[in-house]
Parts: structure tokens; sequence; C-alpha cells
């Protein structure tokens, strides 16, 4: 994962160790995990890459950031900003996109080119849904777009279902099916019902 590590001297190791306890409030016993999940923390600086990094994270309101330690060691500039400036380019507003972010904080390490254009040109095309509903829920992205996303939407609209994002994508195949079954086979309300005309089946 980070060839560089054999060639590192020990006692360059210190200052981020200390970085990541005293700063970023990592919990000691929870430094081996930290390391093995992204071992380039042990070659990042600390001066010039890993606290402006931290800093930035929690200047858009990521605290907890002893959470998402593998955010640290990446380049604001070069990876972290045009994602921010990808959703102000399809129409969101800095704070929303930010917010995004602030929400899921994994959104930082998908790729721009190979998850968000894709999944968001899917969305507006052939879901043709709300961008609130991405702005409450950027898990969405989290979700492949083949095995996940097409599948469950398709599913829908063969049966005239519109289920809320968190609730199409989250539930598993078997509970997808029997909450799909359910709605399919309910009664529609009455046309003089508060619930005439409502497509979501919560």
């Amino acid at each position: 994962m980070c060839p560089e590590i054999l060639s590192l001297r020990l006692h360059n190791t210190a200052p981020v160790f200390a970085f990541l306890l005293r700063e970023v409030k990592v919990p000691a016993h929870h430094l081996p995990r930290v390391i093995c999940r992204r071992p380039r923390l042990l070659v990042s600086d600390v001066e010039t890459r890993l606290r402006p990094t931290l800093y930035f994270l929690q200047s858009i309101g990521i605290h907890e950031v002893y959470k998402h330690t593998d955010l640290l060691s990446a380049s604001v500039e070069d990876k972290y900003l045009p994602k921010i400036e990808y959703f102000e380019k399809v129409g969101f507003a800095y704070h929303d996109s930010v917010s995004m972010f602030r929400r899921f904080p994994a959104l930082f390490c998908y790729s721009v080119k190979d998850n968000f254009e894709p999944k968001y040109n899917y969305f507006v095309v052939e879901m043709g849904r709300d961008l609130k509903e991405l702005k409450e829920f950027p898990q969405y992205f989290s979700f492949s777009l083949e095995k996940r996303i097409k599948p469950r939407h398709q599913c829908c609209v063969e049966r005239g279902v519109c289920f809320p994002l968190p609730l199409m994508l989250k539930m598993k195949d078997e509970d997808f099916r029997k909450r799909l079954d359910v709605c399919c086979n309910s009664s529609m309300p009455k046309s003089n019902s508060p619930l005439w005309g409502l497509q979501i089946c919560k």
C-alpha cells in the first residue's frame, strides 16, 4: 500500500504519532488500526500536509476527524476542492456541496470521473429525481451503479413505485423485494384521501 515505508527512519514517525494523538485526538489503542488502514500517514509531513488538511476538514464542519483519519494524507487543493467544485458545477450551492461532504466525509474518497459523473447523470437523466434528495442522502454515491442503483430503480419503475433514496438503496435484497411486494399489493387510496397521488411507499 505504501512501499516508501521501507525507507522510513523510525524516529521520523514521532511527529506523526504526536499529531494523531494530540491534535486529531485519536485514542492510543486505535493507532495500529489507523496506520494499517492508511499507512501513507507515516510518510506524510505534518506541517505541509497533515495539519493543513486537518484544518480544512474542521473548517467545513467535520470535527470528529479521528473517525476519518484516512482523509488526512491527501492534498486539499488537488483532491478535495475539485470534488466540492464538481457539485457546484452541476447545480448545488457551495454550502449545499459542503453539507454533503460534512454529512458523508467518505465522499472525498470517490472519483469524479468514475463515480460522481456516471451516478449523477443516471440520477438526473434516468431517475429524474430532485437534487434535494442527493443533498440529504449523499451516501447514494457509495452504492454500485450497476449492481444496486440501476436494478432497484428499474424494479421500482416496472412496479410503479417510488421509494425515497435511503429506503430504495439501504435495504438488503430480500427486504427490498418484500417491501416492493407490500407496496404493490396494497390497495390504492381513495381519490378524496390525503394519500391520493402520493407515490412514495413508506
